[in-house]
């Protein structure tokens, strides 16, 4: 599957009270991503679990191994079930490093949440 990353760039300057104009967006698809749904359970008894054991709260996205990831990025999925949605990256990226077993790289992991408003 592949994921776009959209990153902005380099401020071009500021503007003319002195805040920093966005620079342009880059869009860098990553192909050969597994793309899973990530899920937290609710407190029992709470009010978010309401008849549901879990509730889907974003996406866990395992990229190709040397990915650059950003938590300043977002990311679009191309594919059947998220196609087209943007998510925003949350917390850090993990890199898997090397297997001890094989020597071959690891994927790049991150999680990202669905952009609302």
């Amino acid at each position: 599957m592949t994921v776009t990353i959209i990153r902005t760039g380099p401020s071009p300057g500021r503007d003319e009270r002195g805040q920093p104009i966005p620079g342009p967006v880059e869009e860098i698809p990553v192909p050969g991503c597994v793309v899973t749904p990530r899920s937290q359970t609710p407190p029992v008894g709470g009010p978010e679990q309401q008849g549901r054991d879990t509730v889907i709260v974003g996406i866990t996205v395992y990229a190709p191994p040397g990915t650059d990831i950003r938590t300043t990025d977002r990311v679009r999925v191309e594919g059947r079930r998220y196609e087209g949605v943007l998510f925003e990256v949350t917390g850090e990226p993990g890199d898997w490093g090397h297997s001890p077993f094989t020597g071959l790289s690891g994927p790049v992991q991150f999680a990202a949440d669905r952009v609302t408003g």
